[in-house]
């Protein structure tokens, strides 16, 4: 597994991160680090911690144990978390709230002058829309209106929490385009999103947590290949104990009728399961992908066996 290095030339820096709910870890030493201008996924399972170790990042926890810093500082300071942007997943907006209102607002808050607000309405697209209430916008304008607040005091970090849930593709797409912009001038993006294969179109790494641990820390394409090369999905008879004996098949994961076969040979994994199962349908041969690596991975860690 790829490792956090030193962590000196990073805008974000976590080093062993403990926290813990009564008697419950919610993180049980974690190193974290991400770079300017670098995109990093943090994915994981429900109760994985990573609602936790965000909320440590941009502040709104204090450490209990460990270091973080975010741009050489202590991110529970009010002049470090100037240094912060942050989109969350829905955010709610006063009726009356204008669209240029809402990011001067944003300006005001950071510190920067009011000023700052009319370039980076026009950055992301808005300024027709400036003197519309934002609660009249589609929910890709609002999430425009959410990213131009984040960044119009020029944060270093700026904190995703499933910034394009509910939003169309074409709506996605120019939201990550207006990323790749920011990101070109050394902003530095920590995205959480349930949203794996988007992950893997936009991360340069992921980091995937787990029981309070980290499991992996890498590049997508370095974590999908870990695993076996294709992926048989179909509506099957057959138990689990018999797919599992078939010829290639590494693990079984099913859903119903339905089952999704990891297996490193496909051809002969198919020989055998047409004639053991005369009434197999809706047959899918397909490379595995990220979703399917990061399943992996916190299925083994919830085995106890190693990542």
């Amino acid at each position: 597994m790829e490792r956090a290095g030193d962590g000196t030339d990073a805008v974000l820096r976590v080093r062993g991160a403990k926290h813990h709910y009564g008697d419950t870890i919610a993180l049980a030493g974690v190193d974290l680090d991400v770079r300017a201008g670098e995109c990093v996924a943090l994915l994981g399972p429900n109760g994985a911690g990573k609602t936790t170790l965000v909320n440590l990042a941009i502040g709104l926890l204090a450490r209990q144990a460990g270091e973080i810093t975010l741009a050489g500082g202590d991110p529970r300071h009010a002049a470090t978390r100037r240094r912060l942007g942050v989109v969350q997943q829905s955010l709610g907006f006063p009726n009356t709230l204008g669209v240029g209102e809402a990011v001067i607002g944003a300006a005001i808050r950071a510190g920067v002058r009011r000023s700052a607000a009319g370039p980076v309405i026009a950055e992301l697209g808005l300024t027709d829309f400036v003197k519309q209430r934002v609660v009249k916008l589609s929910g890709g304008q609002r999430q425009r209106v959410q990213l131009a607040m984040a960044l119009v005091a020029e944060p270093a970090l700026l904190v995703l929490d499933e910034p394009t849930v509910g939003l169309d593709v074409p709506a996605r797409r120019q939201f990550w385009n207006l990323l790749a912009q920011r990101r070109a001038k050394g902003t530095a993006v920590l995205v959480t999103t349930h949203l794996i294969e988007e992950s893997a179109a936009v991360a340069d790494r992921v980091v995937v947590l787990d029981h309070g641990r980290i499991l992996a820390d890498d590049r997508p394409e370095a974590l999908v290949d870990r695993l076996p090369d294709r992926t048989v999905s179909a509506r099957s008879g057959l138990s689990d104990a018999q797919l599992l004996r078939l010829p290639g098949v590494v693990s079984v994961d099913r859903e119903g009728e339905h089952v999704r076969l990891a297996t490193r040979s496909p051809e002969a994994l198919l020989r055998v399961l047409l004639v053991d199962d005369p009434g197999l349908a809706d047959l899918r041969v397909e490379g595995a992908g990220l979703e399917e690596a990061v399943v992996a991975l916190t299925r083994g860690a919830t085995a106890g066996v190693a990542a």
